[in-house]
């Protein structure tokens, strides 16, 4: 089970992964998917023609700046419209996870819904028919030109659930976080090393600080998933971004039995064996990780862009952020993704307003909304950054990534067990008991049991 975010700036990254311990049956499984949107004729744009009508919302932003947002939005959106009334259901990812399931298939579903991406909720509900293709509402409001498609991949699926990537529109989401590496800035200082700006000058920074006697890289593993978040990038530096999106997303056509793959999985295992990380880091929690940078313990800790409101806390200007690259000056290609997407449920009657509603939260005002109120705006992140400090560096990495790079899925969307086997194969590569060439054989067990089985 990996929790991306077990920090309140991170509920987002938290819901992701969570969706990994629900069970995989969705009711209704059996129902065919639709074989077209529910909209007749022309669709109707013009929000102030829809009559007196009420939209029901479930979300899952109920956490402080999230909370924020989307009650900003909703009471610009009815005042925009007076004619319409959005019921807002927000509840905790945990109590959504756990009724949104039985609501898709009852008689009285709401219109919109936060779905997690993952196959085995955004995935099982498009095999079930249960939300809507939104792809007419996306070409009437132009959202592939609004969105980068290394960002839209993360909503899309086949029609029938089984391509996960591509194919069919099912949502919107409104925020974006990326896996990079944080740092003290006085430490680098003091050690004589620059940002790298490569992977390489990462490489080189680790070497040096090890040899002078730090520690170079801090991580704290006892949940199993905070390794991936090590591995991701190193694997991205190393394996083609197009072969890693095949195994992230569970698609067919890719391998874990391949040089690159092993060799990223030696890499990690060398840096723990090597002594660049902390001792017992399987043995070593999240929190009590990340919380040693700030204590000025350790140069480097790789993680997810939701730790930086934390460490900006307690660390003031002294934290930064960067996301390497193979080569200098080109995007990254690096772990990362969405929160959960907005998307339209199968039953409603007003798929004409609920696409309205997602287009009204996901646009340019409503991205400048996000970032007033802490959040990373998905789309043209650089434009909202702060003027300084690590949000500034989180906000231009992102869109460095989005634009330049590739934003590569987390690993564990690729199969509904594979949270468990990503997890125990890391700490099993981190604690020796399992080598490289054992790491990739468990994941192609998995993936490959996956995707041959579809």
């Amino acid at each position: 089970m990996k929790l991306r975010g077990k920090t309140l700036t991170g509920a987002l990254a938290a819901a992701a992964a969570l969706a990994l311990t629900l069970s995989a049956c969705t009711p209704g499984s059996n129902t065919p998917a639709p074989s077209a949107p529910q909209s007749t004729g022309a669709i109707e744009k013009d929000v102030a023609k829809m009559g007196e009508t009420t939209l029901t919302v479930w979300d899952q932003e109920v956490r402080g700046g999230q909370n924020e947002q989307m009650t900003k939005l909703n009471a610009a959106f009815q005042a925009k419209y007076p004619n319409i009334t959005i019921k807002r259901n927000s509840q905790s990812f945990e109590d959504l996870g756990k009724t949104l399931r039985l609501a898709l298939s009852g008689t009285d579903a709401p219109d919109v819904v936060q779905a997690n991406n993952a196959r085995n909720t955004m995935g099982a509900f498009v095999k079930a028919g249960q939300l809507l293709p939104l792809d007419p509402w996306a070409e009437a409001y132009g959202w592939a030109d609004r969105y980068p498609a290394s960002v839209l991949k993360y909503s899309q699926y086949s029609t029938d659930g089984t391509t996960f990537g591509s194919g069919s529109v099912f949502g919107l989401p409104q925020v974006g976080e990326v896996v990079g590496v944080f740092y003290s800035k006085k430490k680098l200082k003091s050690l004589g090393i620059e940002v790298p700006r490569d992977w390489a000058a990462f490489e080189a920074a680790a070497t040096t600080a090890k040899d002078k006697g730090e520690t170079a890289m801090l991580l704290g593993n006892i949940e199993k998933w905070p390794a991936g978040h090590v591995f991701g990038p190193i694997q991205g530096s190393k394996v083609l971004a197009e072969q890693i999106e095949k195994l992230g997303f569970g698609n067919a056509g890719a391998s874990w039995l391949t040089p690159e793959n092993q060799a990223a999985a030696q890499q990690l295992a060398d840096w723990n064996a090597q002594g660049y990380f902390n001792k017992g880091v399987n043995g070593t929690e999240y929190d009590a990780a990340w919380q040693k940078l700030t204590k000025g313990e350790g140069v480097f800790l790789m993680g997810g862009s939701w730790m930086s409101a934390d460490l900006e806390d307690a660390m003031g200007d002294d934290v930064g952020f960067f996301t390497p690259p193979v080569k200098a000056g080109e995007g990254a290609n690096t772990t990362g993704g969405t929160g959960l997407p907005f998307t339209v449920t199968a039953k409603t009657k007003n798929p004409d307003l609920a696409a309205a509603y997602i287009d009204f939260i996901t646009n340019d005002d409503a991205m400048q909304i996000l970032a007033d109120t802490g959040n990373l705006p998905v789309l043209n992140t650089q434009k909202y950054a702060p003027a300084a400090g690590v949000q500034k560096d989180v906000f231009t990495e992102f869109e460095n990534v989005t634009t330049k790079g590739t934003l590569l899925p987390y690993l564990d969307y690729a199969t509904p067990t594979m949270g468990d086997t990503l997890g125990d194969s890391l700490q099993g590569l981190l604690d020796g008991k399992l080598d490289a060439k054992k790491f990739t054989e468990a994941m192609e067990a998995d993936y490959a049991g996956f995707t041959q089985a579809k």
